[in-house]
């Protein structure tokens, strides 16, 4: 699949109207977890289009071009509204954050066994187990605040059990960034890496900013707070990958090209015929968005889209699907931390080091941490923790299910 050989109207003809930007919500009682996972997936995808043509509008000085950029970006909010509205009105704060964390933890996966460049596939892997740790976390105060079981929710798709202790992934800020990627170099996969889980990790990042204080009970916004800190984490690594030299024009054609690789990748492991057809009506709109952008590069830069995606049929496509296998290899690596642009062993590491200080510093005291009081308190009412698993926890000191490990990660 090409995109820039689809046909498509012109950008002006894919306004929608009111009725077409509020869809009917899904059932969250018999939509598919992967669904769910999708439409989080795509609104923040168009959560970050809006906000990285804004930033580019506010570092631009022609006003020719703004308004270009003002017209693509309505009708990235219009399709940012119109996914938004999918999520149902009886589907809870707690519930949503499940299927937030089975997407942080299944894309990742997903694009870390795809990914050949080493150092993209080392960022993915590391993150992969924090995220992998919120799920727990979030699962047990879920089950402990509404007596829902989030195994259900995952469609037991995903396990549910510690990864790196959510109170040892708090690292000294300096220690998360990367080194970037050379976009003239770098394989047109790992440029659409780079975009896709920056924009998703990103969205959760937001969610969690802005939904921490709307929570019932103090320990979950405490809770919902902390793991906000640890995505800003991630956003701050996996955006340091990108190559910060391409020009703005350069950016939004790898944006554009971003958003036609995801929503046909949706279109085409979409189950649910309703939204499906969303997914279809939303690439054709992209189509048309990239089309413009490129005819802007070439227009302002006197560059050709293939400057930019020297192979642009699509890589291999975006498909949902269980990871548990991978996921119990990647849990190996639960001791390392990151220092710099390396990933190492934290018993390697001085006693006061920053990791180390940092970690005291900010966990001052220990027993009171939101990520790990949620445990306690689960396992002081019901005796061990929730937890979902098809076999025992591959790591051994990760096994106790009636004490709550908050070493692992730290030595």
């Amino acid at each position: 699949m090409n995109p820039f050989e689809q046909k498509s109207g012109k950008v002006e003809d894919y306004f929608l109207n009111w009725d077409q930007m509020y869809p009917k919500a899904y059932d969250k009682n018999k939509v598919s977890p992967y669904t769910k996972v999708r439409i989080i997936l795509m609104n923040g995808t168009e959560f970050e289009s809006n906000w990285f043509l804004h930033q580019f509008a506010r570092n631009c000085n022609d006003n020719n071009l703004r308004r270009e950029i003002a017209l693509v970006r309505n009708q990235e909010q219009q399709q940012q509204k119109r996914i938004s509205c999918l999520k149902p009105i009886n589907e809870n704060m707690l519930e949503e954050t499940i299927a937030y964390e089975q997407l942080a933890i299944d894309l990742t996966a997903i694009l870390a066994q795809n990914e050949k460049d080493a150092t993209a596939k080392a960022a993915l892997d590391f993150a992969l187990l924090e995220d992998f740790d919120h799920l727990y976390r979030f699962a047990n105060l879920l089950k402990m605040d509404y007596g829902i079981d989030a195994d259900v929710m995952v469609g037991k798709y995903t396990e549910i059990m510690p990864g790196r202790p959510t109170i040892n992934e708090h690292r000294y800020p300096i220690d998360n960034v990367r080194a970037h990627m050379n976009a003239k170099k770098a394989d047109g996969y790992t440029k659409l890496v780079g975009g896709i889980i920056t924009a998703a990790e990103q969205q959760t990042m937001n969610f969690y900013m802005n939904m921490a204080q709307m929570y019932k009970n103090h320990l979950g916004r405490k809770l919902f707070s902390e793991i906000a800190m640890v995505e800003e984490e991630h956003v701050t690594q996996y955006e340091s990958l990108k190559d910060p030299n391409c020009s703005w024009l350069e950016q939004w054609v790898m944006h554009e090209y971003t958003e036609c690789y995801l929503y046909y990748s949706c279109m085409e492991d979409e189950s649910d015929e309703y939204i499906k057809n969303i997914w279809k009506e939303h690439f054709e709109m992209e189509v048309a968005h990239l089309k413009r952008a490129t005819e802007l590069l070439e227009k302002y830069e006197n560059k050709k889209a293939k400057d930019v995606i020297p192979k642009p049929a699509f890589p291999q496509l975006l498909k949902f699907g269980e990871n548990k296998k991978y996921i119990r290899e990647v849990l190996k690596t639960v001791g390392y931390t990151s220092v710099k642009e390396k990933y190492v062993p934290a018993s390697e590491l001085a006693p006061d080091f920053r990791f180390f200080t940092h970690l005291k510093h900010t966990n001052i005291k220990p027993e009171k941490v939101a990520s790990h009081l949620v445990i306690e308190k689960y396992i002081k009412k019901f005796g061990k923790d929730y937890r979902y698993e098809d076999a025992k926890h591959p790591i051994k000191e990760l096994q106790d299910r009636k004490h709550d490990n908050v070493t692992a990660g730290t030595k």
